[in-house]
């Protein structure tokens, strides 16, 4: 009786361990990310200062047709960045499961 109470507290003790390996792992992949989107967001806000002083300067100069498609452009590469970063995400997961 004393052995398989012992037993199944070894048990229970090997799951709280393994789950909290488990969590562990999550809460690194968690902070990388958050690095990650830190650099994207700085990146971003760059890509704004330098458009916006562009278009300061050259006001007069820019057609709003140049300036949509330079948006759309601009829309379409983070478009393409969100999905990279999801694949990359979804590939994480799929080696850490296996």
């Amino acid at each position: 009786q004393n052995e398989k109470e012992l037993q199944d507290v070894v048990k229970q003790q090997e799951e709280k361990m393994l789950q909290l390996i488990d969590k562990s792992g999550e809460v690194t992949r968690l902070k990388a990310e958050v690095t990650q989107l830190k650099r994207s967001l700085q990146r971003a806000e760059t890509e704004a200062k330098v458009l916006w002083e562009e278009m300061r300067g050259k006001e007069h100069q820019m057609d709003t047709a140049s300036v949509q498609e330079r948006v759309m452009l601009r829309r379409e590469v983070d478009k393409l960045r969100l999905l990279l970063v999801e694949k990359e995400d979804e590939n994480l997961r799929l080696t850490d499961k296996y």
